[in-house]
């Protein structure tokens, strides 16, 4: 009598399905690890960026120290022209600059080449109350500090003082707009401007200092490109001015890695 073999192979179904399942797998896999490698390099980067806005806060208090007059020395720390001021000097855009050492605007603030650093911070300030005198050194200043990074040491950015140059490192400049159709938008005036503010970009109101984070700006070229989409309302009366930290020159990731403010008195 025969003995009947049994063919303890797989059926060619069989492998093309373990095939499709495995090729499922590794996909899903390879989608998850830049994912996972993008979570981890925000949380760093929001780590850092504390660190650097909080040495920004030391520094800007260290160099605006009093006077003997127990006033605020106004050559170190100049009233801001945060309202009325359409041509700010750097003086104004960065305080101190004109004392502090640029090395001290980049992290680490080490004695070393500043375009080849990777996380800067730049400031705005404007007074938060009226001086009752002419002498008052009890002043509250509202600071607020950019945190940036550079993505690449060969890149450029838009110079606060001129717009047709560039400097070494991420700055916020100065962008004017104006209302849009909704109280959540606000239209961008200058058609050279327009890519100055982008998805997912925080702007600060010239008038106020709020921070508003930008949803979208339109794509549709019926809107010029120049429409952005707020977060919210805008609170304060008529848009006119707002700063924004810019792209590269020529495109690139989005510098501004967070905005901090504070209250300090001087």
């Amino acid at each position: 009598m025969k003995s009947e073999r049994k063919n303890s192979g797989f059926s060619l179904a069989e492998v093309l399905l373990a095939m499709g399942v495995l090729a499922i797998g590794m996909i899903f896999v390879a989608g998850v690890f830049p994912l996972g490698i993008r979570f981890t390099t925000i949380a760093s980067e929001r780590t850092t960026a504390a660190v650097v806005a909080e040495e920004a806060f030391a520094k800007i208090k260290l160099y605006a120290v009093p006077t003997e007059t127990d006033d605020i020395d106004l050559d170190k720390l100049k009233e801001y022209k945060f309202m009325d001021s359409n041509d700010p000097d750097i003086d104004d855009v960065f305080p101190a600059m004109e004392y502090i050492d640029s090395n001290d605007f980049a992290y680490p603030s080490t004695d070393t080449d500043i375009s080849q650093k990777q996380y800067y911070w730049s400031a705005l300030f404007r007074l938060a109350e009226e001086r009752t005198e002419q002498n008052d050194p009890n002043r509250l200043v509202q600071v607020i500090v950019f945190v940036s990074r550079k993505a690449g040491p060969h890149l450029k950015y838009i110079d606060p003082r001129d717009h047709n140059k560039e400097v070494d490192w991420p700055m916020p400049v100065k962008v004017e707009v104006t209302p849009g159709s909704k109280h959540n938008e606000i239209e961008i005036k200058l058609d050279e401007e327009k890519t100055f503010i982008n998805d997912g970009y925080t702007i600060v109101d010239d008038k106020t200092g709020r921070l508003y984070r930008v949803l979208e700006r339109y794509k549709e070229p019926d809107y010029g490109y120049k429409i952005v989409l707020l977060d919210r309302d805008w609170d304060n009366g008529t848009p006119e001015y707002v700063w924004v930290v810019p792209p590269p020159i020529g495109g690139g990731r989005q510098p501004c890695i967070a905005v901090y403010q504070k209250v300090i008195r001087f």
